[in-house]
């Protein structure tokens, strides 16, 4: 960063006012801006074949494999977050931006290829999905980064679950967007009766939606590359100021406290869990008949609302991240259990009804994914001044491992999926209990507000 923390407030200067502050103010939230678009994209390309698998397998001849892996490829491409989280170190933020707006229009442009080798375009469609994977450890570990990096503590949380939550939205809009531009095997085409030309329309179409994300990518690429700074001329508090760790004495920091390992699995495990819940709740609700996917758009979508919400209050009434996370969190417990007891049928007499599936279910997703900007935000205060990057990067990898584990035992296990309401309940209620116990702290807070008055 820019100085230690005993240089770091000569190096404030004074603050910048007038037109200089107004200017300063729309700097900051359109880099903002570029960074969450960068986020979205990378969530709708790589949510772009789970809404649309059945005209894929049509279409392209993917098998329920080929489908699976195209999503595995998500939680693979973390296998190298060390890494970017070594580069946001010690390159800063531009390059690890610009070098992963560049990976993912990469993989969009290999991925629209016009090939008619179905076995060659295949294996570009997975490859491209690889490295869209490859984009993930930036825009998911990077938004508590930028927003020390860029914004005042008063608008930090903010900032952070802005950054973080739109990645989270574009994979929710590949719901919409997908189906609107590629139409379902079983759809009404009209002037078009026979299967072989409905199965090139269908081509036709899903060619279309790779040529308008690579446009999309490339536009971003092109943004980041002319204008994405590293850093603001001035820091704007103490804290972004300040010199932190290097990299292997961060890594060390944090095996070795216990209190960011108790937080750490509290975000973890849940969230994993419910990545692997998410990707068979079709299975689970079938018998129930109930449509899955609108249940995990609208969870995914009142997650993104509700957490930014939330960080705007908690902009205002600063130190209150762990009662945030209770109450979250006992809303999760509660909401999976919920869910848990319905589908126990043999033993509950809840209501099974759509209203109350579609309750519980989109609760339980509003609760945990809204959750995440603030984790980022307390682990960061927890271990300061250990880099956000390598922080976020840390606890966002063992997220990956919980569900790439999960993903991978459900693709060999696939009888009987009901005990997963109860293993995400116990996961809601264990991350509760960890949160509990967790002893605050807020040392980067303390330096903002307390030292610099």
């Amino acid at each position: 960063m820019w100085a230690s923390e005993e240089e770091a407030q000569p190096l404030l200067g004074p603050a910048p006012a007038g037109w200089a502050a107004s200017r300063l103010y729309r700097r900051r939230w359109l880099i903002l801006a570029v960074f969450s678009l960068l986020g979205f994209m990378q969530g709708l390309l790589w949510n772009s074949w789970g809404p649309i698998q059945n005209s894929a397998k049509q279409a392209l001849g993917f098998s329920t494999l080929d489908i699976t892996l195209l999503v595995l490829w998500g939680p693979i491409g973390f296998l190298p977050c060390f890494i970017f989280m070594w580069l946001m170190d010690k390159k800063g933020l531009r390059l690890s931006v610009v070098l992963t707006a560049l990976l993912m229009m990469t993989g969009a442009l290999l991925r629209c290829i016009p090939i008619d080798n179905q076995t060659v375009k295949k294996w570009l469609i997975h490859t491209g999905q690889l490295l869209n994977g490859f984009a993930g450890p930036v825009v998911i570990n990077a938004p508590p980064f930028l927003s020390t990096t860029w914004f005042p503590p008063d608008q930090r949380a903010t900032a952070t679950a802005i950054a973080t939550l739109f990645n989270y939205f574009g994979a929710a809009c590949a719901f919409l967007v997908g189906p609107m531009i590629v139409p379902a095997p079983n759809g009404t085409i009209p002037l078009l009766t026979a299967s072989n030309h409905h199965s090139d329309f269908i081509k036709d179409r899903i060619q279309t939606l790779l040529y308008a994300e690579f446009g999309a990518t490339a536009f971003l690429l092109a943004v980041v590359t002319v204008y994405f700074p590293s850093q603001p001329p001035l820091p704007p508090s103490i804290a972004a100021a300040s010199q932190r760790l290097n990299y292997r004495n961060s890594i060390c920091r944090l095996l070795c406290n216990f209190r960011f390992l108790m937080i750490a699995l509290a975000f973890a495990m849940p969230l994993g869990i419910l990545a692997g819940w998410s990707g068979v709740l079709d299975v689970i609700l079938t018998p129930l008949k109930v449509d899955a996917g609108w249940i995990g758009f609208w969870s995914t979508i009142g997650g993104c609302v509700v957490g930014i919400l939330i960080a705007r209050f908690a902009d205002f009434f600063r130190g209150v991240l762990k009662l945030i996370l209770l109450l979250l969190f006992s809303g999760a417990t509660l909401s999976s259990a919920w869910v848990a007891l319905t589908c126990y049928k043999g033993v509950t007499h809840l209501p099974v009804t759509p209203a109350t599936l579609y309750t519980s279910c989109i609760l339980v997703g509003v609760f945990i994914t809204s959750s995440i900007p603030f984790f980022f935000e307390l682990l960061v205060e927890t271990v300061y001044p250990v880099p956000e990057g390598i922080t976020c990067g840390f606890v966002t990898f063992l997220s990956n491992v919980f569900m790439g584990l999960l993903l991978m035992f459900l693709a060999f296990y696939h009888t009987d999926f009901s005990w997963l309401n109860w293993c995400l309940t116990a996961s809601c209620l264990f991350s509760l209990l960890l949160i509990l116990l967790f002893k605050e702290s807020y040392d980067r807070l303390y330096l903002d507000v307390l030292v610099s008055v």
